[in-house]
């Protein structure tokens, strides 16, 4: 079970995180559990109002947990947004940037949110059975990202990668986590 460091993108500062992790799992039942952990100042972050859990829109707008699930090969690629009021999202998009639908998945993500004095973590578990046979590519890749908004409105932008210019998390180059290397396990704790 990997973890991985999430960078801040060069133009957007934050004084509120120190260290920012993401625990990656799978599920030999097709679910992919991430554990998203900000160390620093929790009560710096700006967190939206808890909402029963439903599918949301625009979600990046405050602050936001984010993945990507790609082939190599193809050019199609799904958006999985999860917040820490339990709203999520998932998108598929046909091209960089283009053809977004929306996705009405089997049975919707959780989110679980625990904020400690010095660390905030947020669990989100989704199933990507359906979306990695639609990709139908042996090489599946993850993009790992966030939105986080603090207390005076400023967002940073954190992600496994940045390509050059301003934040883009749907930039091919940031799909740097091959999904083999996150090897199945029977539960998820």
């Amino acid at each position: 079970m990997p973890t991985v460091t999430l960078i801040r993108h060069p133009a957007t500062p934050c004084a509120t995180i120190r260290r920012f992790t993401v625990q990656a799992r799978r599920t030999r039942a097709g679910s992919l559990a991430l554990r998203y952990a900000i160390e620093g100042d929790p009560t710096g972050v700006r967190l939206p109002d808890p909402r029963p859990p439903h599918r949301a829109d625009e979600l990046w707008r405050r602050t936001c947990f984010e993945a990507f699930l790609a082939g190599r090969e193809r050019a199609g690629y799904y958006e999985f947004n999860f917040a820490p009021s339990t709203e999520w999202a998932i998108y598929r998009f046909a091209a960089y940037r283009t053809g977004m639908t929306v996705v009405e998945p089997i049975a919707p993500p959780t989110i679980t949110l625990r904020v400690d004095a010095d660390r905030l973590e947020l669990e989100a578990v989704a199933r990507i059975a359906e979306p990695a046979a639609e990709l139908g590519d042996a090489e599946l890749r993850l993009a790992l990202s966030a939105v986080i908004e603090e207390q005076n409105g400023q967002r940073s932008y954190w992600a496994l990668r940045h390509p050059p210019g301003p934040p883009d998390f749907h930039h091919p180059d940031g799909f740097a986590l091959p999904l083999d290397h996150i090897a199945p396990t029977t539960e998820l704790t």
